[in-house]
Parts: C-alpha cells; structure tokens; sequence
C-alpha cells in the first residue's frame, strides 16, 4: 500500500474559527455531501471528521495523512503513546502479536488498537468514577 505524504493545513482565520466553532456547538452529526450526493459516515469516521473539524475551529492547524495497515514497532508505539523499548518487550511476552520481515518487528494496526480499547477498558473499570482531569501513569 503506497501512502501520501500527510497534508498539512494552517489553522482558520479568527472569522470562520468562530463560525466553525458554533456550527460544530452541541452537536456530531456531520453530513458529507460528495458531487451533491449525500454520504453518511460510520460511527469510526464521523469522529475523525469531527475531530479534525473540532481542532479547526479552536484555530488549530492540523496534519492528515494514512496509516499503513503493518507497522514498525517505532510508528506502533508512537500510535499508542508508549516506548519503542516497552512495545519490542511487550512483542517479546506474546502480549501484542507481532510478524518478522526477515529480522524486522511489524505489527498490525488492528492488534495495536485492540491493545489500546483493552487499555481503555481496563482503566475504566478499574476506576470507574476517575475524573477526565487526572493523567495516566507513563508505561515506559
């Protein structure tokens, strides 16, 4: 799979900041109109849209490019927010699977975000009334 380049645009000027910003107040539905015909989006989709369109209207300049469905291990653990050293350690205890090509790691993109939902849940049923403010202790 051949990936582009990310595309890269600036943040919105302050007039269309706020414009953007009140559209997307209260509300994720999007509607995608493509050459006048209406798509709708699944759930996975709609919130990446809606993300990007939310960091817009804060002024944010924002990057877009594609993940290829086999990844390194440094572009795995940048995507879950760990370090090259404890994802290769967690490859090695079978935790998250892993494929050689020849003698270099690659992992799917799938196993790393199952890993990251079981993260999720684990948090959250550990601590079910934590409040969003506090942090997450480091894994590395």
């Amino acid at each position: 799979m051949a990936l582009r380049a990310p595309r890269v645009t600036p943040g919105l000027a302050a007039g269309d900041v706020q414009s953007l910003a009140r559209s997307l107040e209260d509300s994720n539905d999007i509607t995608v109109f493509v050459d006048g015909t209406v798509h709708r989006l699944p759930a996975e989709a709609r919130d990446a849209v809606v993300d990007l369109l939310q960091r817009l209207s804060r002024g944010e300049a924002v990057s877009v490019s594609s993940v290829e469905e086999m990844l390194t291990t440094s572009q795995a653990a940048e995507l879950a927010g760990i370090s090259h050293t404890y994802l290769r350690n967690m490859t090695d205890r079978g935790e998250i699977p892993v494929e050689y090509r020849g003698s270099h790691r690659r992992i799917r993109l799938s196993d790393i975000m199952a890993w990251l939902a079981t993260q999720k849940a684990q948090k959250k049923s550990a601590d079910p009334d934590s409040s969003a403010a506090e942090e997450p202790a480091g894994q590395e």
